[in-house]
């Protein structure tokens, strides 16, 4: 993207992707060589950094942004982004048994010991936890606790946004993996896979994850990590899966935000067949 406008409009584009797919978590990774990172320059700062804060913006409900988001040349055409309209973005007038807030500065009258929070109502909620101000949380609001960002999800079924994470390279996207059992379902989306109609999902998973290349594909990208010893043409078998989303395409070239609703579509029925989650 040539302006900072159409970067801003571009990274918009991946989050209302993530929010209607349903999508836990994202990994914005680099895809270049150490030597190719020690040798760029660019004139909007770092891209993966600037994708990050992004997506971690979008995700942020709205009437906790300024309290979370410092001034940022990145969030300067924020106003351009499309609400990813989420389930946890609520009106001040919804009555909701969870809600996101944020640690503020300051001390109940009452007296007790605790923390209030800022959940986008007119008044803070007092929580018996005491926190550090700043700090996000997820409000039972019945009970007045803070408890589990996944809890809303397990109880209620609902869509609670995704965590951004940040990947210095392909192979920390697996080995810095949130998850102890790490992801036990890799998809990986190439020009050069099988066609992703014949593939079967029969075996249970708990964390899927689907990756996607950068402007020369993930093969590139493979040979790029000079940590991994991945010979020639044998990226697939770093992938349970690898396939082609649309293999007939009419363009040389599948743009990312396109990929990833194009790959969702496909994918998220089946992925949601096998899924464990609870």
């Amino acid at each position: 993207a040539q302006s900072r406008e159409l970067r801003t409009y571009l990274a918009g584009q991946i989050g209302r992707a993530l929010a209607i797919f349903n999508i836990d978590e994202v990994v914005v990774f680099d895809d270049r060589s150490m030597s190719e990172i020690e040798a760029a320059g660019s004139a909007f700062g770092d891209p993966n950094m600037f994708l990050v804060r992004i997506l971690q913006y979008l995700e942020c409900p709205q009437y906790l942004r300024k309290k979370m988001f410092a001034l940022h040349p990145d969030l300067k055409f924020a106003g351009l982004l499309n609400p990813i309209d989420a389930p946890h973005h609520m009106r001040a007038n919804e009555d909701r048994p969870y809600r996101e807030g944020v640690i503020v500065d300051a001390k109940a009258n009452n007296g007790k010991k605790g923390s209030l929070v800022h959940v986008g109502t007119r008044q803070y909620v007092q929580i018996g936890k005491a926190l550090k101000p700043g700090v996000r949380v997820t409000v039972e609001m019945k009970k007045k606790e803070a408890v589990e960002p996944t809890k809303p999800t397990k109880e209620l079924g609902v869509y609670w946004g995704y965590n951004v994470r940040f990947a210095k390279s392909f192979k920390d996207i697996f080995v810095e993996s949130p998850y102890k059992e790490g992801y036990d379902c890799a998809i990986g989306t190439s020009e050069n896979g099988s066609n992703v109609s014949k593939m079967k999902l029969t075996k249970k998973a708990k964390h899927a994850i689907v990756v996607f290349g950068g402007l020369a594909g993930l093969e590139a990208t493979v040979e790029a990590d000079e940590s991994l010893n991945v010979p020639r043409g044998k990226t697939s078998n770093i992938f349970d899966h690898y396939v082609n989303v649309y293999p007939n395409q009419g363009s040389r070239t599948i743009r990312t935000e396109e990929a990833i609703l194009m790959a969702m579509s496909i994918l998220g029925p089946k992925l949601e067949k096998i899924n464990t989650r609870t």
